[in-house]
C-alpha cells in the first residue's frame, strides 16, 4: 500500500503492484468493483504488473470492503463518484506519471468501469481507458471532454446495466466522433470476475472464453496507446 496526493492535497491510499522492470514503464490505475478494494481487484493490478505495467488501485472507500450486496450497495450510494474521477483517479493517474511513467491508462470494473467513463471526461492526464461492464447515467457523460482511446467490454445478459444504455452511449460517442471500441459478449455481469459465482448473486457469472477475449483484447489495447 502507498499514500499519494489529490489535486486538492488530500492524501488517499492505494494498491501498487510494480512490475520487475520499472524503467520507462507505463502505467494504469485499476477501479474496483463495489465490493472495495479486494483480493480480486488487487490480482488485476497484479496481472497487470506481470505484463510490465506499473499498476495503481486507490481505495475509493477508505479502507471499508463489502461482504455482501447489501453492504457493496450502501458503500457505492454513499461514493461521490464526481470526487472520485476528478480528485482519486486523477490523483492516481497524476502519482503514476510523476514516478515514472510516461504515459497512463485507466481502467474499472462494474462500478469502476462507470468511473472510468466519468474518468476519461475529467481526467485529462489519461492516455486511454478500458471499461468493463458499467457506464454512469448518461446525462453525466460529455463526450466532447474525451479526447482519448476508449475500449469498453460489455455483457449482452446484464441486469445491471443494460445493454440498451450500451447502445446509447455508443451513439453519444458516436455522434461526438470519439475513437471508441465496443464489443458485446454472451455473457452476464462480472464475466471477467473468477469469483463472480461465489457471492451467490445469479445475476453475477464468470465466463472464462468471454473474459480471456476481453483480456487479450485489453492488452493489445494498452500496448497499441501506452507503448
Amino acid at each position: 500500500m502507498i499514500e499519494y496526493k489529490r489535486p486538492d492535497g488530500q492524501s488517499v491510499n492505494g494498491y501498487l503492484a510494480e512490475p520487475t522492470d520499472q524503467s520507462h514503464t507505463p502505467g494504469v490505475v485499476v477501479i474496483q468493483e463495489w465490493w472495495g478494494l479486494d483480493s480480486e481487484v488487487k490480482a488485476v493490478a497484479d496481472r497487470l504488473a506481470k505484463s510490465g505495467y506499473r499498476a495503481l488501485v486507490p481505495d475509493l472507500y477508505r479502507g471499508k470492503l463489502a461482504l455482501e450486496a447489501k453492504e457493496a450497495e450502501h458503500l457505492m450510494g454513499d461514493l461521490n463518484f464526481s470526487d472520485a474521477a476528478g480528485q482519486d483517479i486523477r490523483g492516481a493517474v497524476q502519482y503514476l506519471k510523476a514516478t515514472g511513467s510516461k504515459k497512463v491508462a485507466v481502467t474499472g470494473f462494474c462500478m469502476g468501469g462507470a468511473l472510468t467513463v466519468l474518468s476519461a471526461c475529467h481526467v485529462p492526464e489519461l492516455d486511454g481507458t478500458v471499461v468493463w461492464y458499467g457506464y454512469p447515467p448518461l446525462e453525466y457523460v460529455d463526450a466532447k471532454a474525451i479526447t482519448k482511446p476508449m475500449m469498453a467490454h460489455w455483457a449482452s445478459h446484464d441486469d445491471f446495466f443494460a445493454i440498451s444504455g450500451v447502445d446509447q452511449l455508443d451513439t453519444k460517442l458516436t455522434e461526438a466522433n470519439i475513437q471508441h471500441e465496443f464489443y458485446r459478449y454472451d455473457a452476464k455481469h462480472a464475466f471477467a470476475n473468477p469469483k463472480a459465482d461465489s457471492r451467490g448473486m445469479p445475476p453475477l457469472q464468470y465466463n472464462e472464453a468471454a473474459a480471456n477475449l476481453a483480456w487479450e483484447r485489453t492488452m493489445a489495447f494498452l500496448k497499441k496507446n501506452l507503448a
